[in-house]
């Protein structure tokens, strides 16, 4: 299930690196939980609506933004967390939540990103490397990551993920959350499986890091 946001404009400008403020925001609205960020079973998408100023965003009509899960009991957890207190940052706050049911889908479906796609990838050091769209690596470790999630939701299911290669709009983007810098992939992604692992996958996003706003798909 997905629920949408309609969020006012802001007062002051919202900084380019503002995923952060975001985070913070969406893990006070969720409260206390048992979530795992390393294997969350959620996402959420950037704002959208902005414009880009000299010193960041500006949200001269609003913005919207939406949160997928899995798990329905979360996202009552979340919209009663929103309706306690509504500010977001900067001045913007939540007016208005509307709920869409997960859409039914055949067994292939190409999905635009609504926050960019993480992939790490660990070495003997246990050194993180940040995993590019046009390396052929990558759709195998996002095939591993969302199966990972498939168990972790007691799920038996089959599928496969990879990038459209040929969206002629693809780029990667520097992402810095919490002072870490994050090379995320700007690039649809195609998924094969069973209507269900299609389901699961629109709700839950792609990658890693789906909980600090990565990986997102509509």
């Amino acid at each position: 299930m997905r629920i949408h946001f309609s969020i006012s404009p802001n007062s002051e400008t919202v900084p380019f690196d503002y995923q952060s403020l975001l985070l913070k925001r969406f893990h006070k609205w969720l409260g206390q939980n048992e979530i795992h960020d390393d294997i969350s079973l959620y996402s959420y998408s950037w704002l959208n609506g902005g414009k880009i100023s000299k010193d960041g965003y500006i949200f001269p009509k609003g913005a919207s933004w939406f949160f997928s899960a899995w798990d329905e009991a979360i996202i009552k957890q979340l919209i009663s967390g929103v309706m306690n207190d509504t500010a977001l940052f900067n001045g913007m706050y939540i007016k208005e939540i509307t709920m869409q049911e997960t859409p039914v889908f055949g067994s292939e479906n190409k999905f635009l990103v609504a926050s960019p796609v993480l992939i790490r990838k660990y070495d003997e050091t246990k050194k993180a490397k940040h995993i590019k769209y046009v390396e052929p690596e990558a759709d195998i470790l996002l095939t591993e990551t969302l199966k990972r999630k498939f168990t972790a939701a007691n799920l038996n299911l089959d599928v496969a993920v990879c990038f459209d290669r040929e969206s002629t709009k693809s780029k990667t983007k520097l992402v810095n959350i919490n002072g870490i810098n994050n090379r995320a992939n700007m690039c649809p992604v195609i998924i094969k499986g069973g209507a269900q692992a299609l389901q699961f996958a629109w709700n839950v996003g792609v990658g890693h890091s789906t909980g600090c706003g990565f990986g997102a798909l509509y």
